[in-house]
């Protein structure tokens, strides 16, 4: 019986032995990932650095003056006006901060076949096409048919209510993406 105890023991040790091998292993394989990854983002970090030392280098404003004066006659650059640089206020809406569409109602059409100017949007969008309104007035056609009650919707077809959608989002408001 003591050798059967005994062949088990043995059998057990060398069962720890392997499995302490394998973690010692997957262990050191680990650890040299983690050194390849460390040297990757050494190499990385170095190379940010040189980029940013080589862009400094670039913007310099003495180079950038040499380099206007030797190519001004092909460039033909001119000085920024201060009245030239546009102001937050100025700049077009966001998507997002437009107000929903609404459809308009069949009582909103004229004898002409046209929509109503007073709808607001179909007036800004007509006004931006001349040139004959700013983006403020825009803003505010628009602010305007969203305080106005909502029409009730009229069945038309899905193509031509985002085609329509998509005219007045670029015509009146000149809006861009986030």
């Amino acid at each position: 019986m003591l050798k059967t105890f005994d062949i088990v023991l043995i059998g057990v040790m060398t069962a720890m032995a392997t499995v302490t091998y394998t973690i010692k292993h997957r262990a050191e394989v680990k650890l040299e990932e983690v050194h390849r990854l460390e040297s990757e983002i050494k190499l990385e970090k170095d190379t940010i650095e040189l980029l940013k030392a080589d862009w400094a280098l670039v913007v310099q404003p003495n180079r950038l003056e040499r380099l206007v004066n030797n190519y001004s006659n092909e460039l033909k650059l001119q000085p920024t006006l201060s009245t030239a640089i546009v102001q937050p206020s100025e700049l077009p809406m966001l998507r997002s901060q437009l107000p929903p569409e609404t459809v308009a109602d069949a009582k909103d059409v004229s004898k002409d076949g046209g929509a109503k100017t007073a709808s607001g949007k179909v007036k800004a969008a007509a006004a931006s096409k001349n040139g004959d309104t700013t983006d403020a007035e825009i803003r505010k056609a628009i602010a305007d048919v969203a305080a106005a009650p909502a029409p009730r919707p009229v069945a038309k077809a899905p193509s031509l209510l985002k085609r329509k959608k998509q005219e007045v989002d670029n015509i009146a408001t000149g809006s861009v993406d986030e």
